[in-house]
């Protein structure tokens, strides 16, 4: 897979995607990452990306021209250009699993009040937000997108059930886990998960993890109750 990420501030991505599985997934090959500088696209003398709004207000907005000029030099034929912003559709594992069959992603950074509309309506397919608070840029937004999807690239996980079993892989947040000691400060690991019955194990699980679900996130609770198959 590749990702190719347009951004303002390139140095950022220095070190976050270099290391850890993000890391080893591209010294393997397994993901191809590419960052560039949306200031290379640009022919004035104080590479200008950005300019005021039309009907005033505080702020700047990225002009067209540089954006439109560097998506155009850097998609392919099945490229999905998606762009960063508070504005977007939320983030989840579900768009991370649909991104990951996707051979080139491009990644477009938001930053200062946003992108002029026909950014919006003649150039990105999708426009994506990581939670609803305003951060500085969209770098931090295309590291979190491109790790969770990176972790979903066949190879990329030392052991492959990982991603199918983290929280969200199936609409609940993950069951608690344990190691060793079996007890600790007279706190035991639950018996369920001493029996070495996988069966039991699996149901112990699943019912930790609805609980689990229903407490913190009512919000995704509500949801997998209504889909949940009948048992």
């Amino acid at each position: 897979m590749k990702i190719d990420i347009l951004t303002l501030f390139p140095a950022m991505f220095v070190g976050p995607l270099e290391g850890s599985i993000v890391g080893r997934a591209r010294t393997s090959g397994i993901l191809e990452l590419g960052i560039h500088d949306l200031r290379s696209w640009t022919h004035d003398r104080h590479k200008t990306v950005d300019d005021r709004p039309f009907g005033g207000g505080p702020g700047m907005v990225l002009k067209p021209e540089p954006i439109f000029e560097a998506v155009e030099a850097l998609k392919k034929g099945e490229t999905r250009v998606i762009l960063t912003s508070p504005s977007g559709r939320p983030f989840s594992q579900a768009i991370a699993s649909e991104l990951a069959q996707i051979s080139h992603v491009l990644l477009v950074c938001g930053s200062y009040e946003g992108f002029d509309e026909r950014i919006r309506e003649y150039l990105a397919d999708d426009e994506l937000s990581i939670g609803d608070y305003v951060l500085t840029n969209g770098a931090l937004p295309a590291m979190v997108i491109v790790d969770a999807v990176t972790r979903l690239l066949p190879g990329a996980l030392g052991d492959e059930a990982s991603a199918t079993e983290e929280s969200f892989s199936d609409g609940l947040i993950e069951y608690p886990q344990y190691t060793r000691p079996a007890e600790f400060r007279g706190w035991p690991v639950p018996e369920a998960l001493m029996t070495g019955n996988h069966a039991e194990i699996a149901r112990w699980r699943y019912r930790q993890a609805m609980r689990r679900t229903s407490v913190r996130r009512p919000d995704l609770w509500e949801k997998y109750r209504w889909r949940k198959p009948s048992s």
